[in-house]
């Protein structure tokens, strides 16, 4: 069965993933969902990033509803048949903009934004890159701002065009990679839990790799999984360094299917030539190690490889990669060939 969820007051949560929340939609295991995913900082360029629907959005949020995290995220769907101890496989079909612009912010939170580093070639102050969508699959850059002193640019406040100066800036290309940053079930833990960090049950993974034409999979956490989307990017890559991608307002279209009995440690990411076994943690470190530990545990499940020659193949064969640093909680994931390892 096809169904269509609209980007609402009603349907949308900004900053939050709750267990308890009321869910907007229910769906069985097969159906497909046409999700309107808006962005979290059109009000970086409103004039650019803004219709009438966007605009009622975040009108309906104040500045004080916003919160603990910073993204506005559609949802929750509840899907039946659905239990703990079980998958959720959300196959992203296609991804279209629903408008021509975005927004990359050097934020507070970014990796370069310390001003008392005497190598950074970067001013101690958050500033706004704007992109536009061009008709040959790239997004070039437009103009760029500093961003005003006091605002709250975590939690997406409107900044008039008329308030700052928009500067010229170089012609960037970037290379078009729409997909979802804010994709997952709800948590076992009772919220409203912050959409910023991710987690075992997905949420803002950030995974560059999550484009149309693959599939994530997530552990089920609570009974009818309770699934969001948000944070959606026209392009992004591993490490989202600055502190966010190319951020803009994408509609979705995705299919949600139950594995029963399926256990999974993390989120996993199947593309055509492999899976992506996700990990998280305070540092790169505690990522890097908690990737490997779930990668070790998807090998037995997988293949019943055990632990010591799992941790082999992966020092010879697998592919560690920073999937984003700037989300408090740091992540990474290893890629693990479909050809492989047996």
């Amino acid at each position: 069965m096809y169904h269509e969820l609209w980007a609402t007051p009603e349907t949308c949560r900004w900053g939050s993933f709750d267990n308890a929340a009321p869910s907007v939609l229910t769906v069985a295991s097969g159906d497909i969902v046409r999700v309107e995913c808006l962005s979290h900082r059109a009000g970086d360029i409103p004039d650019l990033m803004m219709d009438d629907g966007v605009r009622r959005v975040y009108e309906a949020f104040s500045l004080d509803a916003r919160g603990p995290g910073g993204h506005i995220v559609t949802g929750p769907v509840v899907v039946r048949g659905a239990e703990p101890g079980d998958a959720l496989e959300v196959r992203l079909l296609a991804a279209d903009a629903r408008l021509p612009y975005g927004s990359n912010l050097h934020a507070r939170w970014g990796l370069l934004y310390n001003p008392d580093r005497p190598d950074n070639p970067l001013q101690g102050h958050e500033h706004v890159t704007a992109y536009r969508i061009v008709g040959d699959g790239v997004a070039v850059a437009q103009f760029q701002y500093v961003y005003p002193e006091g605002q709250m640019s975590r939690k997406g406040a409107w900044i008039a065009p008329e308030s700052v100066f928009r500067q010229p800036v170089s012609a960037l290309r970037v290379r078009l990679r729409p997909h979802m940053g804010i994709s997952g079930l709800a948590s076992a833990d009772p919220g409203p839990i912050s959409t910023i960090p991710p987690g075992k049950f997905g949420g803002n993974v950030d995974n560059r790799s999550f484009v149309p034409g693959t599939a994530m999979f997530y552990p089920v956490q609570v009974s009818g999984g309770w699934w969001w989307a948000g944070d959606t990017h026209f392009a992004e890559g591993d490490g989202e360094i600055s502190g966010t991608a190319i951020e803009g307002h994408l509609n979705v279209v995705v299919q949600l299917l139950v594995h029963k009995g399926m256990p999974l440690p993390s989120p996993v990411l199947e593309t055509a030539d492999g899976w992506m076994v996700h990990g998280f943690g305070g540092t790169l470190d505690e990522a890097m190690a908690d990737a490997a530990i779930n990668a070790i545990r998807f090998m037995d499940h997988r293949w019943h490889i055990p632990p010591r020659d799992a941790y082999s193949w992966l020092s010879a064969a697998g592919d560690f990669r920073v999937t984003q640093v700037v989300n408090g909680t740091k992540g990474a994931h290893v890629l693990i060939p479909k050809s492989a390892p047996v």
